[in-house]
């Protein structure tokens, strides 16, 4: 039950952070020569306008397709290593959420990858005259003839780096955070603090890996006009700077943080009130209380938001 409601609560926070997901894609790749965003608000209104509101939400299908899978994986590492640790503790929070980022970016690599192309086709088109992948699926499927196994874990360097301290400082601040607030079977505010918990949580671990994030969304999306700018990390971190200052690796900061606190508090919204229906309310809330450490555990395992 803890992984169904996991996926339902992941799913909610995909609908609600998409389109701050794609205005971040689109500032972060955007040409620093002939820009086509102004800010965040600017660009979108900008999709809006010139792609309807479906311009938000493209590329959808590929984080809610890897979905499940990353669920499955985040969940069962950082519980598995939680007990192989023994003691919960925020160190060992750190490390069992380091390990749970590292194993599930097999997923969500190339997940990753289709959804930036995906976002990025058609930009400034209300209906694409030229659809080079038709969907998440034939876009992987495209990459892969075209460039092999190679060609879909693009960015992977990046999304490790970016993954495995993030995922990190995401479970080691919701830890210090829900210990700090407190959360007692009785107290009324118990889901206002899980919620300010997660999103803040959130918050704290795009902060600490956002420039890598400017780095893999550009190399991912090098190469869509069928000229790839860059051949490696070091050369797009190169480029970058040396055109547009230190500055670029805050491109799209602020849709991101945005972003990062409505999907949390919609995840944990979603993952709270699903365990408690199925549950029942006498067991559901009592699964927040943090003082001993199994239910402590369990519940960052039950919040845990499927992608940062």
């Amino acid at each position: 039950m803890d992984f169904v409601a996991g996926c339902i609560g992941g799913a909610a926070g995909v609908l609600v952070g998409h389109p701050f997901d794609t205005v971040k894609v689109r500032l972060q790749v955007q040409s620093v020569d002939k820009p086509l965003y102004r800010g965040t608000y600017h660009c979108f209104q900008s999709i809006i306008r010139q792609e309807s509101m479906f311009g938000l939400y493209k590329g959808i299908g590929s984080p809610m397709m890897g979905l499940t899978f990353i669920n499955a994986i985040v969940f069962g590492v950082q519980g598995n290593t939680m007990r192989l640790l023994g003691h919960d503790t925020p160190t060992n929070q750190f490390l069992a959420g380091a390990a749970a980022g590292t194993i599930q970016c097999v997923i969500c690599c190339p997940m990753e990858l289709a959804k930036t192309r995906m976002q990025m086709q058609g930009t400034g088109e209300k209906k694409s005259s030229r659809k080079l992948y038709k969907n998440s699926l034939d876009c992987l499927a495209r990459i892969y003839n075209r460039e092999g196994l190679r060609g879909v874990n693009r960015g992977m360097v990046t999304t490790l780096i970016r993954e495995t301290p993030g995922f990190g400082v995401y479970f080691l601040s919701y830890d210090v955070l829900t210990r700090s607030l407190g959360c007692e079977p009785d107290d009324r505010y118990m889901i206002p603090k899980l919620l300010f918990a997660g999103g803040m949580a959130g918050i704290a671990s795009w902060l600490s890996t956002y420039p890598v994030d400017v780095i893999k969304s550009r190399l991912q999306a090098d190469g869509v006009g069928g000229v790839n700018q860059y051949s490696s990390i070091a050369d797009c971190v190169r480029q970058s700077v040396r055109r547009e200052g230190y500055m670029v690796f805050t491109r799209g900061l602020t849709s991101t943080l945005l972003r990062a606190f409505p999907v949390n508090a919609a995840t944990f919204a979603t993952v709270t009130l699903v365990l408690m229906y199925a549950r029942g309310t006498e067991e559901g809330p009592q699964d927040c209380e943090p003082a001993p450490p199994s239910h402590h555990t369990q519940i960052q395992q039950q919040a845990q938001p499927s992608s940062l």
